[in-house]
């Protein structure tokens, strides 16, 4: 199976290391990072999450891939698409997602990446559309899902794996399909690169 890498003006979207791991348990022990999370992750947790990413990356050519910098390879966080579990409302379907150190927040850096993994979601997985989805609180993801393109569905459900009491239950649900997708990216054609800010 190929391994795919995605490269963007400022990114590279690519297989994960063994030197990303301690990079990423930081991320996931770190409560600014996990705040729309029900819970921080110990190293080893963190650990297994990245090798299944690894692992499907291998299998697959494509998943949560790991997101380094172009100028000088620094591991920043995890960025791309996957298959959403069999138990939510809108399975089966292709996620995608996002999880970057906060030391690089507010670069754009998290929106650069994800137009990137849905070009190739829809260039070269032919997918008919994409989803994301978040806790209703999380005002920040969804900004990225509007500057994607996405949409809200008005469609919010509760998260299967928490109790409806909790604070992180409730879920908007956002899409994007193919059309909606090239008809977004027309607008910066007249860029150098089709994944600029």
């Amino acid at each position: 199976m190929t391994i795919a890498a995605l490269k963007t003006k400022r990114l590279i979207l690519r297989q994960w290391r063994p030197s990303d791991y301690p990079i990423f348990a930081e991320m996931n022990a770190d409560i600014e990072v996990m705040q729309y999370f029900p819970q921080l992750l110990t190293p080893k947790q963190s650990d297994k999450i990245a090798y299944k990413c690894q692992q499907l990356i291998k299998n697959n050519g494509w998943g949560f891939w790991a997101v380094s910098l172009n100028s000088d390879n620094t591991f920043i966080g995890m960025v791309g698409l996957n298959e959403t579990h069999i138990d939510m409302p809108f399975a089966p379907s292709i996620e995608i997602g996002w999880r970057l150190h906060k030391d690089y927040w507010g670069q754009g850096y998290a929106t650069e990446a994800a137009r990137a993994a849905l070009d190739f979601a829809f260039t070269v997985l032919d997918l008919d559309n994409v989803i994301a989805f978040t806790a209703v609180t999380n005002q920040r993801s969804q900004l990225i899902m509007q500057r994607i393109g996405m949409t809200d569905t008005q469609s919010n459900f509760y998260h299967p794996m928490l109790k409806p009491s909790h604070a992180l239950a409730e879920h908007v649900l956002y899409k994007i399909t193919r059309q909606e997708w090239f008809s977004f990216m027309l607008s910066y054609s007249a860029k150098t690169s089709k994944y600029d800010l």
